[in-house]
């Protein structure tokens, strides 16, 4: 995976999660042209999500997912983060687990990244923590399209039922 250009990451990540979603039932939908913040959409029947699509890397028992772009612009490179106003979620797959990973944009809004947790701390800290379990893929689609779920979906936000 190292030698991947950040396209070909990206792909990569697109491609895994659109199977996951396939498999679980759902229609994809793909942009005909650029242009926007996301990669796919999830129909959820009456909802659509709009998904960003990333590689998670697995560093020391925890799996980090960089949500900054970056791009060169005549005026400079331009860093900008993802927000509620552009995606619904950030899916996230690793290559190295072979598995994806649903956050809702209210946790990752206007943030570099974000950390998911695969292992215990070595202090045994657990409040606080995003334990990777908690945003498994399947589960999280599971519990949109239940209707406790798809009652939490509004327009720019995403909130998993407990």
């Amino acid at each position: 995976m190292n030698d991947l250009t950040p396209s070909q990451k990206g792909a990569v990540a697109e491609a895994a999660i659109t199977a996951m979603a396939i498999q679980l039932g759902l229609v994809v939908l793909r942009p005909l042209s650029e242009g926007r913040r996301y990669d796919i959409m999830l129909d959820l029947d009456p909802e659509l999500l709009r998904v960003q699509c990333k590689l998670a890397r697995r560093r020391a028992g925890v799996l980090s997912v960089r949500l900054q772009t970056n791009r060169y612009t005549p005026r400079g490179y331009v860093m900008p983060c993802y927000t509620a106003a552009e995606v619904d979620v950030i899916a996230a797959y690793s290559p190295e687990l072979h598995r994806g990973f649903l956050i809702p944009i209210a946790e990752a809004a206007d943030r570099r990244g974000i950390h998911l947790r695969l292992d215990p701390t070595r202090n045994n800290q657990a409040q606080g923590i995003k334990w990777a379990r908690d945003y498994e893929f399947a589960p999280a689609i599971g519990r949109l399209r239940s209707g406790a779920g798809m009652r939490a979906i509004t327009p720019g936000r995403l909130h998993f039922p407990s």
